[in-house]
């Protein structure tokens, strides 16, 4: 087994890619912040989800030892108390559907409550259209920003010859740089022209699946990252409201550290979770501003704009505002501390209320980030088809899931994000999920991509940016940060 040998490294399979297209519109209009409910429970659980399968723990870069998803039991369900209960009437199988057999190996890092649920829901649609195949879910918790010790594993696997029958993996070169080049994916054009996809997903997705005009993975979702997420009581407490400015959010954690609590929680216990949080300035009206924020990936805005200077200034008030102990305090944990009571906000992706709900803690509310009206930064989980794998037919078979209209309805409720197909009816979702689904579909949206969920940048870039800013929020150095952004931009071939 390879060994990773040093921290950039390993960063560097933590993060593996971002593609370097990303995508405009227009302006947008804020979308309202609103209090959180869990979905509305409805009717007796659906036929095709399989109680929770088991995720693989992996500290470092050793194999993990898959598990094997487990068939749905007669009335369980995989929905923990907080969640309502997607309904739908059971998967069938189109003509001449060839179900396949053996066993079906999944990577993943979806091991957090509403990640879970979501993933059975697939596997429960899987296992209904294939009853005899054996599904395997090789899902990997932990590592660097998304899914790093799974990318890591993930890797060692692709290099040494035995690729899982399918993985998940962020659009754009998170996948064309580390597999597709390397002749290690096989294209999916017959797939999507088989089951129609350019009909039902986005052009702007699409393209970010396809590599030299042939696409390479099935996309199941689209996150929104930039959300500012808050514990309404303890806004309510101090008779504040979300704040729309940074400005506004000093003034409130002023009056929370008052209180004895902390305005904003991070976690920083590896590279990652700064990072969104400074890209998320980065991109804000009174800094960048979308179009500069995209234009330091088309040579239009260079890195040593002063603005970014301006930004980590900004975060570096920030940073006695965060919980005390955010450097110790790991990806999967966040969620805890403004459930606690221990800080009153977060600019996370909306991932966040699924794992909010699975906890049962519904006394939340969203809006936008701060200085981010009507700014939509976005990813998409996909999966795609390496090429040697055990199971062909399997493989196949779960992409046609992945891709499919009945699971991405599933999948999505519980995941908090929306699904990639425009002709999925959303009726069952949360005001959450509908209010994301609305910014998305408006024209005037400024919709940019995220750095560290894969969309806007190199591999590499991705690595030395989340690297450089976890370094600043831990020295509080500026002119350093500023350096290291420089020099991180400038081997990455953009303009400085």
């Amino acid at each position: 087994m390879q060994r990773v040998s040093n921290r950039r490294r390993f960063l560097e399979l933590a993060a593996m890619g971002v593609a370097t297209t990303v995508i405009a519109a227009a302006c947008a209009p804020a979308s309202v912040s609103s209090p959180t409910q869990a979905p509305a429970a409805a009717g007796s659980p659906a036929p095709t989800q399989p109680a929770a399968a088991t995720a693989t723990q992996a500290p470092s870069a050793a194999a993990p030892t898959p598990t094997s998803a487990p068939a749905p039991a007669a009335g369980a369900t995989a929905t923990p108390s907080g969640f309502g209960k997607f309904t739908a009437q059971p998967v069938t199988a189109p003509p001449g559907y060839t179900p396949a057999t053996g066993k079906l190996e999944i990577f993943s890092w979806w091991t957090s409550g509403g990640e879970v649920e979501a993933l059975n829901y697939l596997y429960g649609d899987f296992k209904a259209l294939n009853p005899q195949c054996e599904i395997v879910n090789s899902a990997i918790t932990g590592g660097t920003a998304s899914g790093g010790n799974m990318k890591a594993v993930l890797q060692t696997r692709m290099m040494g010859g035995d690729p899982p029958e399918s993985f998940q993996i962020h659009l754009g070169h998170e996948l064309f740089d580390s597999y597709v080049v390397a002749g290690k994916m096989e294209p999916l054009d017959t797939l999507y022209a088989d089951e129609g996809y350019d009909k039902v997903f986005p052009k702007m997705l699409i393209e970010l699946a396809s590599y030299q005009g042939k696409p390479y993975s099935v996309p199941c979702n689209i996150h929104r990252t930039n959300v500012l997420w808050y514990n309404t009581a303890m806004l309510k407490d101090i008779g504040a409201e979300p704040p729309t400015t940074w400005d506004e959010l000093l003034a409130i954690a002023e009056k929370l550290k008052a209180k004895g609590v902390g305005a904003l929680g991070l976690a920083e216990s590896s590279p990652g979770p700064s990072a969104q949080l400074f890209e998320s300035i980065l991109m804000g009206h009174s800094f960048l501003g979308p179009a500069g924020y995209r234009g330091l990936f088309t040579g239009e805005t260079s890195w040593s704009d002063p603005k970014i200077t301006d930004a980590l200034n900004l975060l570096a008030k920030l940073i006695p505002y965060f919980n005390p102990d955010y450097l110790s305090v790991s990806w999967g944990d966040i969620n805890d501390l403004m459930i606690n009571r221990k800080v009153a906000m977060m600019v996370m992706g909306d991932w966040t209320p699924g794992v909010l709900w699975s906890k049962g803690f519904n006394d939340f509310g969203w809006a936008d980030p701060p200085d981010g009206k009507g700014i939509y930064a976005f990813t998409s989980d996909s999966f795609g088809l390496p090429k040697g794998v055990k199971n062909r037919q399997a493989a196949i078979n779960w992409l046609k899931v992945c891709g499919s209209k009945h699971g991405q309805e599933g999948f999505n409720f519980y995941k908090g994000s929306i699904p990639a197909r425009t002709d999925a009816d959303m009726s069952q979702y949360t005001d959450y999920h509908k209010s994301a689904n609305k910014l998305w579909t408006d024209p005037k949206t400024e919709i940019v991509g995220s750095i560290v969920h894969g969309v806007a940048a190199k591999p590499s870039f991705n690595v030395d940016f989340q690297t450089a800013i976890n370094v600043f929020v831990t020295k509080k150095d500026v002119a350093a940060a500023r350096e290291a952004l420089l020099k991180a931009a400038k081997d990455a071939g953009f303009k400085t």
